[in-house]
């Protein structure tokens, strides 16, 4: 059996790239109080939305166990609340506290800042190619998970 070595692994090299990524933003994150686990409610709820928890885990491709989770301590943290769905009384909303709305663009800031980071050793074109090379990764990952 021939072995190829990590960096001619697409599925470790993204690994590890996301742990870098996360690693970074936590770095931005921290001294807001927050960590890259909550920029997946953050940005889905930063412009004043209201939303379900299956709602913000589809949103998030996450399971809806990781979500409640997430809600939990951001909630516990002064950084969500919630109130009955007027539509489904088995449902919540979610929505941000002033609070953490008032740091949703500091998030959005440093998202931008890592990313920014990380796509500077490539060239325009070359971040334009990768951008779109990945998406289609994305997409055909996408459809295995479907079936």
């Amino acid at each position: 059996m021939v072995r190829i070595g990590r960096d001619k692994s697409a599925g470790y090299m993204t690994n590890w790239a996301a742990r870098l990524f996360a690693r970074a933003i936590d770095r931005r994150l921290k001294p807001l109080g927050l960590s890259s686990a909550h920029m997946p409610v953050m940005f889905a709820l930063g412009d004043g939305r209201e939303m379900s928890q299956k709602a913000l885990a589809q949103a998030a491709s996450i399971e809806q166990p990781t979500m409640a989770a997430t809600l939990s301590r951001m909630e516990r943290d002064g950084l969500v609340q919630r109130r009955p769905d007027p539509g489904d009384r088995r449902a919540m909303l979610f929505s941000l506290t002033p609070q953490a709305a008032e740091k949703a663009d500091a998030v959005h800031a440093a998202a931008v800042a890592v990313n920014a980071r990380a796509l500077s050793a490539l060239a325009p074109q070359e971040r334009d190619a990768f951008l779109g090379m990945l998406a289609r990764v994305v997409a055909g990952l996408g459809e295995d998970e479907r079936g």
